[in-house]
């Protein structure tokens, strides 16, 4: 069942995005040669505790992962498309990482993922991360009143297909509310004018994942939750919490 949100309830989730984008910046921040990705966990660990919130993320574990999730921040290196164990593995130059962060406050949530690259970019790297930007705001601008969800999948699909990018397909976006994960799905491809109505009220974290080689297909590692891409190529993240609203989306993790 799709929970509409109230402003007041919008206004609240609003707050927790902003510990979200928070983490993120500073994660972000952080994050050059030498330094590991415990250490860029532990780092947004804090802004939980000093914002008051908690992590939708420590000990989450779905019907697909083998074990609780161990830590509040995920962290994907270079082939690692989403769901990255934070390690004691240090960033070299040129690595190509996507942060994804969830916070509680108050009894609300978000969610929110960028993509970057350690020191020198390679032009390549580069472009696969301005595409995933490119992607979530294509979806973000068709959130809107009247459209469906379709749109939103139509938008992120046609950007990524465009760039000869792969999709992953299977592990999109969700609704987002009192749980991290609630209804409705929201898919990265779609059929124009297809799907769930989009109604004032509904909030949704839409995330775009992008595979360099342009393959869709994907492999779990070892450690049971990283996905990782099964040619090696590069992946890139991007996500945001947004609420419909009748006067256009409103960007809840927006980062300042």
């Amino acid at each position: 069942m799709v929970e509409l949100k109230t402003k007041t309830s919008i206004d609240a989730m609003y707050e927790a995005g902003q510990v979200v984008a928070r983490a993120l910046t500073a994660a972000r921040d952080a994050a050059d040669v030498g330094v590991s990705l415990l250490e860029l966990d532990e780092l947004a660990h804090g802004v939980l505790r000093e914002a008051g919130a908690t992590s939708p993320f420590l000990g989450y574990r779905p019907s697909f992962a083998p074990t609780p999730f161990p830590a509040v921040l995920c962290t994907s290196v270079n082939d690692a498309i989403v769901h990255g164990v934070p390690t004691g593995y240090r960033l070299r130059d040129g690595d190509l990482v996507s942060l994804d962060f969830g916070a509680q406050l108050h009894g609300w949530a978000g969610d929110s993922a960028l993509s970057f690259v350690v020191g020198t970019p390679r032009p390549e790297d580069a472009r696969l991360v301005e595409t995933a930007e490119r992607a979530l705001a294509a979806g973000i601008a068709a959130a809107v009143p009247g459209n469906r969800m379709g749109d939103i999948g139509h938008a992120i699909g046609t950007v990524c297909r465009s760039a000869g990018y792969g999709i992953l397909d299977d592990f999109g976006g969700h609704g987002i509310g009192r749980r991290m994960h609630e209804d409705p799905p929201v898919p990265n491809e779609g059929r124009p004018g297809r799907g769930l109505p989009l109604r004032p009220g509904m909030v949704l974290a839409i995330e775009p994942m992008l595979l360099a080689g342009g393959r869709d297909d994907y492999h779990v590692a070892p450690d049971g939750w990283t996905l990782r891409t099964n040619d090696g190529s590069r992946a890139a993240h991007a996500e945001h919490t947004v609420a419909i609203t009748e006067s256009g989306p409103r960007v809840l993790t927006e980062r300042h």
